[in-house]
Formats: structure tokens, sequence, C-alpha cells
């Protein structure tokens, strides 16, 4: 039989089988794709349809699909109520006019209409809740907003507009939200750096800005990031952390914080070192806190961040170059200039290049008191860091002339570490104690106790104690009046018994 009379057999036979007979048995023919493995997780993704299902269908009632449900009807009108807003508002959404109050009312009552003109009946609380998550959407940060407003999160991390991930108490976990798309997250993208005058496209495509509140982010748009625009978002605590909150989160000891304390209070230069996310930024804040109220504080940052309590403080920010390559402000211009400022200290959030021979310098030359952060494993790591760092400032120098800028300006490096067990812990204290040949020589003041071990949940059992050692800056201690407890010096047994 040849291929048309097969097929002209084949049609004859389908007209005359009844409308209700299911399809043979046999492999599935997908009408649409498979669901992707993130849309698995959400209760509104698309799910494979079938000739085979289509038909069993008709044979036989099925419950009503998620579709038919009230959420489903609710989330097509927020789709719906968001379109809209953007095609009535969606050119004064940026207008520099409005102020935040007057753009809340506009979004309000565009939405009131919308929602007016729809033919679904809404409760009380379904208007409540479709309200909030449109203005989310259109003035907030769509679905992160929740994760935002959430105090138990620490940070944020979007993957692509189907991939977001949080922080909790140190451990990370996938979060049930996700973006409508690609576009959808560009638009939270530009919208947060635009707020504080950056920009982010195909020719500037990574960007660091910050929230309203003073959550740190960064964003990298395609095509450097392959998978979907990326954005990190840390956040920071609404109440900053005092130093009784690190003492009872265990960062620190109480004969630790006693001692940093009058650090701070006699003028020595501190070096906060740690690696990423160990909590640098948090521990200056709280060294900052210490800072005796009648002086004058410059701080100098890439994107301010610090939560400085006193009143006399001129906070610097960084600049970006422009569209033309001009207008970049650097962190090594604003040290510089903060020198002719007269401040009593200095603050630099992070040295990450030529500044940091400008720092110190700054500390060598009367300014006495100033604190900082860099990235590094520990103290001796922190020493060459600052080596390396020096050597980006340009200046050919010799080796052994940045070890003695450092000796002599450096007076304590506090270490941050982040442990496996996500906790931050304070795990060495030390002392710059000098030059030997051509080697800075360290004396550790506390260190933290691994021999402890670790409890059944994989919590680190130890705790930062004193090495019984005296650095020689309790001298100046004494000769500034200031006080100490004798047990800050004494060495404690070595952990908890198990």
């Amino acid at each position: 039989m040849s291929l048309s009379e097969r097929l002209k057999a084949a049609k004859q036979g389908s007209q005359q089988a009844p409308r209700s007979e299911a399809a043979p048995a046999g492999p599935a023919e997908t009408v649409q794709g498979p669901a992707t493995p993130a849309d698995e997780m959400f209760d509104d993704a698309p799910q494979p349809i079938t000739r085979r299902t289509a038909a069993s269908a008709r044979e036989k009632p099925v419950a009503p699909s998620r579709s038919d449900e009230p959420d489903a009807a609710l989330r097509r009108l927020k789709d719906k109520a968001a379109a809209t807003l953007f095609e009535r508002i969606g050119a004064r959404l940026n207008d520099p006019s409005l102020d935040e109050r007057q753009l809340h009312s506009l979004v309000r009552a565009e939405l009131n209409s919308v929602i007016e003109k729809s033919s679904i009946p809404l409760s009380p609380e379904e208007r409540k809740r479709l309200t909030a998550e449109v203005q989310d959407d259109v003035l907030g940060y769509g679905p992160l907003q929740k994760l935002l407003d959430d105090d138990t999160v620490t940070e944020v991390m979007v993957n692509g507009p189907d991939m977001i991930y949080i922080e909790k108490s140190g451990q990370l976990q996938r979060a049930p939200v996700r973006f409508a798309s690609e576009e959808h997250l560009r638009l939270v993208i530009e919208r947060i750096v635009s707020r504080i005058g950056r920009r982010i496209d195909e020719s500037a495509p990574m960007v660091d800005a910050r929230l309203l509140d003073g959550s740190r982010v960064n964003a990298v748009i395609p095509p450097l990031a392959f998978n979907g625009s990326s954005l990190t978002i840390r956040k920071f605590s609404k109440d900053p952390f005092k130093v009784a909150d690190l003492v009872r989160f265990g960062t620190l000891s109480p004969e630790m914080a006693e001692l940093l304390d009058a650090c701070v209070a006699a003028k020595l230069n501190v070096i906060v070192s740690g690696g990423t996310g160990s909590g640098k930024t948090t521990l200056l804040n709280v060294l900052s806190s210490f800072i005796p109220d009648g002086e004058r504080i410059v701080t100098i940052e890439d994107a301010v961040e610090l939560q400085l309590q006193q009143d006399h403080v001129v906070r610097l920010e960084s600049r970006p170059p422009n569209v033309e390559g001009k207008g970049e402000v650097s962190i090594r211009d604003l040290v510089r200039n903060s020198l002719r400022m007269r401040p009593d200290r200095i603050v630099v959030g992070e040295v990450r290049g030529g500044e940091s021979l400008d720092m110190l310098q700054a500390m060598n030359t009367g300014h006495d008191g100033s604190l900082s952060t860099v990235h590094a494993n520990s103290p001796r790591d922190a020493i060459a860091r600052l080596e390396t760092l020096v050597l980006m400032a340009g200046m050919d120098l010799p080796l052994r002339a940045i070890r003695e800028q450092i000796a002599s300006a450096v007076d304590l490096i506090v270490q941050l570490t982040r442990l496996r067990d996500g906790t931050r812990r304070v795990t060495a204290v030390t002392e710059v104690h000098g030059m030997e040949g051509q080697t800075v020589t360290l004396q550790d003041v506390f260190l933290f106790d691994y021999s402890a071990g670790v409890d059944e949940n994989g919590k680190f059992l130890g705790k930062p104690t004193s090495t019984g050692i005296r650095p020689r800056f309790a001298e100046r201690f004494e000769e500034l009046g200031i006080t100490v407890s004798p047990r800050v010096f004494d060495q404690l047994p070595s952990g908890p018994k198990r």
C-alpha cells in the first residue's frame, strides 16, 4: 500500500471512531515542553500536557486544576494590574519632581482604579495583599521585598530570575520566590542603582550600590553574567550591633571587648582583618562606637555602610567614572583630602589599593587612632597584604621601607574568621611588635581555642582566650590613665571541659 493510501485509510478510521474513545496507549506526545527544575518548586509552574492525559480527562472527571483556584486568579489579576500600571505611569516612576510619598499615592490611586474595573471579587484581605504585592513590583524590589523585610535573612543572592538563595544563621538555603522574567530582574536592578546616581548597562555591566537602609548591593548583568543577571545584597541590621551583642553571639569575649575599648580610647591604630562575609564592617562599627564623642571623625568608603553613632562625623564616598570615563574620585583621593579636614580619627571602610600607602603615612604623621579593614586570612597574611597594596601605589619603595612603615603605623590587628559552623569569631588579637631584621614581628594577645572541639551539632565549643602575654602598648594605657582589669591578660584554662 502506498503512503497516500495509508494516510487516506487512517483518516477514514479516525472519522468512524467515537469521540469519547481514548487514544491508544503508547509513548505520550508532549504538546507543551517539560517543566524546568526551577518550575517544579512553585505551585504556579506550567505542567506538561500530553495527548494521552487530555484524552483521559475527557473520559473521567478530575479535580479542578490549580489554575482554577482563587490564588491563580489573584496572580493573574496581579500581573494584569502591574502591566496596566506600567502602561499608565511608567514614564513617571523616575520623575525627579515626585518624592517617595507622592509616588506611592499616585501608584495607589491608579492601582485602586484597576482593581475596581476587574470582574474578580476580592475580600479585604485579598485586596490588601494584592495592593502590597503590586506596589512591591512597581516601587519596591519585587519578590525580594519580603526577604529584605525579614530580619532573620542576612544575605540575598540572585543567580538569575528563577534561582534565589538566602543566608540564615550563617547557612545558605534556596528561597521559594522568583522573578517573572529576566526583564523583571533587570528592572529591579536598575531601580536600585538609579536611586544613588549609579548606572548599569552593557558598557558598565558591574556596579556596587546600596539600598536606602544601607545594605550593600553588587550587580552583574549579561554579557558578563552568563546565566542571567546576578544580584547580591548583604543586609545590615537596622539597629546596629553593639559590643554586648557581639559578646552574646560569641564573636568576642568580655575580656577581649574590654581590651579593644581601651585600645581605641588610647588612640592605637587598628586593622580589622578577615575574609569575605566574616563580619569586618560590623566589628568596625563596634570599634568606632568606642571613640569619644568630642572627636572629629572622617569616614571614607566605596559605598557608605558604616553606622557611626557619634554626632561629629563627616562621611565621604568614592565616585566611579561617568559615561565618558571622567569624574572618578577614588578612595586614595579621599584619603589625601581627608588630611586637610582636621580629622581626629580617619576610618577607611576597606583598603584595597594604593590608598594603603596614604593611610599608613597618615597614621605615622599624627593621625593616631585610625581604623580600617583589609582582606586577609591571618594577622601575618594581613601584613603581607598591606605590603602588596602599598606596592600598588606605584611608588618604587624598597620592601624594608614599606615594612618599617607598617611596623611603625599599625599597633593592633584583629582577625575575624567565619567558621564552618556559620558563626563569626575573632580568632586572634595580635600586637604589631616592631622589626627584627627584615621581618615585622607579631605578638598574639588573644587566640581562639580550637582544641575544645565541636558539639553534636557541629558548633565550635572553643572561645577566644588570653595568651597570658602583656602587650607593650599596655604601658600607654598607664600613661593615659586608662585602667584595664588584670584578668584581661590572665591566661585562662584551655577550652571548656566536654
